[in-house]
């Protein structure tokens, strides 16, 4: 069952039951609601006066009768795939009223998938960290964070809608250090529905640890060196035999 607006409105469903005939007013429940694709939620469908007529709840998905009392009524509202809205109408004083359900389906973070690019690296040189959300909607307000033990090293908030579920993927170049060998890189991500009326899901990938090596030497550097040392020592030598041949001849 969705964390957010169905066991809220249990909750409250059950306050209401230790309360009712003190006086305090029905609850009546948000009008904004989210769930999970294929999950119920309770609608708390309350009337504006004591005594309503036709106090109904109007809906083509499967919905069941949970307590029925003379100001409101709890439905539980199944098999929900995707956005709808309810209504709830009813009669005071001669005078039809409606009140609207707006449920929002959402696609929750289900698996976070980090990959490190390429896995072995020397040090100094460049790699990258990719991560992929799959099949997650809403986009906006998700938040995909990079991290390197507990350093952040780049995060990214998505913004705008999508009608359906589809994949965030957040890419990110760095440097490669001796110590990322000595850390766990990882990839979380976290929706916040908190504007929509429901609250916050958070998702990790599993840990991953990047290979660094000692740079290699620069072949042609090398090169350079043992030739440019070969030269001198071909110098030195024939400086040195020069000298010889000239001590020889002077004795």
């Amino acid at each position: 069952m969705s964390p957010f607006g169905g066991c809220g409105m249990l909750a409250a469903f059950f306050a209401l039951l230790c309360c009712r005939g003190s006086g305090v007013k029905a609850f009546e429940g948000p009008e904004h609601l989210m769930v999970r694709s294929g999950e119920f939620q309770f609608i708390n469908c309350t009337a504006s006066c004591t005594d309503p007529e036709k106090l109904v709840l109007e809906t083509h998905l499967s919905k069941t009768l949970l307590e029925n009392q003379a100001q409101w009524k709890l439905f539980k509202v199944a098999n929900i795939s995707k956005d709808e809205k309810l209504l709830c109408s009813f009669t005071c004083g001669g005078k039809q009223e409606t009140k609207v359900f707006i449920i929002t389906v959402f696609y929750p973070p289900k698996q976070v998938l980090l990959t490190l690019w390429p896995t072995s690296v020397a040090a100094g040189t460049l790699f990258t960290i990719e991560c992929r959300v799959p099949a997650v909607a809403p986009l906006e307000g998700l938040t995909v964070t990079l991290l390197r033990g507990t350093e952040i090293l780049y995060n990214h908030t998505f913004v705008g809608t999508a009608p359906s579920p589809q994949d965030a993927f957040v890419s990110h170049n760095t440097t490669a250090h001796r110590e990322d060998g000595h850390h766990n890189f990882s990839c979380e991500a976290q929706m916040d529905l908190r504007s929509r009326g429901g609250g916050l899901v958070h998702r990790v990938s599993d840990p991953q640890r990047l290979e660094v090596k000692e740079p290699e030497p620069n072949t042609h550097m090398v090169a350079l060196i043992t030739t440019v040392t070969v030269l001198l020592l071909v110098v030195v030598t024939l400086v040195l035999l020069y000298r010889y041949r000239q001590q020889t001849r002077n004795t």
